[in-house]
């Protein structure tokens, strides 16, 4: 008896320093991420053994944590995993045998962006990590519209887009792609993403007018060009000169209605 006691001490002794020796590992930087594309969350037990007989589990860090993936008993178990992830998560099967539990999350959404833990588990020990999720959406092609004429003559421009996260940079641009000082970006949010709206006031270059729109990310850029007509401008001219003839026009004849209205109403003495 006091042999099998010394054995079975010896063995967990081992098994308890094996165990502390164990670490789950992964990136220490989150992780940029691209709607519509693929993207692996990586995890690793060091050093390398293997996780074919452990329990591996994917979740999503919120109020109430989230069961992306489940691998246990040398299988995927989906019973609980969260509606929205089946069908787009899978572990390296044969990386397993060498610690390898990264998960493969395709195609990514925005609404993946956030943290998840990887959590791996024996029936002596277990260790979990962290990864962050920035997912980042290119919006729709930006469109620009004339909204009115400015009191100095100038057009004013609106350039809209939506569907993008995070919310790009919108710039303003000249026929030599100089920024040109604009109004403040606004910004709106919804389920699809961040809406943007920016406005200029631009003005009759002769022959350079020519502007662009840009949005821009770190791995997007897409911008929309628009040309005015000189003519467009000279409009301007026209509807100012109509609209302060017409002004003339009418405050004469409230001034001709009045003096009318003071004749007939004076007495002629008799």
């Amino acid at each position: 008896m006091m042999v099998v006691g010394v054995t079975l001490l010896i063995f967990y002794s081992f098994m308890e320093s094996h165990s502390e020796q164990l670490k789950v590992v992964g990136p220490e930087a989150s992780l940029d991420a691209v709607a519509g594309e693929n993207l692996v969350l990586p995890c690793f037990i060091k050093p390398n053994t293997s996780a074919v007989d452990m329990t591996v589990e994917w979740l999503r860090l919120e109020e109430m944590p989230l069961l992306v993936h489940r691998y246990r008993d040398h299988a995927d178990r989906y019973e609980k995993q969260t509606p929205s992830y089946r069908g787009r998560t899978s572990l390296f099967k044969e990386e397993l045998q060498k610690g390898n539990a990264s998960l493969k999350l395709s195609p990514v959404r925005v609404s993946d962006e956030g943290e998840y833990k990887c959590l791996i588990e024996d029936k002596s020990w277990y260790d979990d990590i962290i990864v962050h999720i920035r997912v980042e959406a290119q919006g729709s092609h930006p469109v620009i519209t004339m909204e009115s004429y400015d009191n100095s003559g100038g057009v004013n421009l609106v350039c809209e887009s939506r569907g993008w996260n995070p919310e790009p940079d919108v710039l303003w641009l000249n026929s030599e792609g100089d920024p040109l000082p604009a109004e403040e970006t606004q910004i709106d949010r919804d389920t699809e993403g961040f809406s943007v709206k920016r406005r200029i006031t631009v003005h009759d270059y002769s022959d350079s007018n020519r502007f662009y729109c840009r949005l821009q990310q770190k791995h997007h850029m897409i911008e929309a060009e628009v040309i005015i007509n000189s003519k467009v401008f000279e409009a301007w001219k026209w509807d100012v000169g109509i609209s302060v003839s017409a002004c003339l026009i009418t405050l004469g004849a409230i001034i001709t209605a009045v003096i009318c209205y003071k004749k007939g109403n004076l007495k002629i003495p008799l």
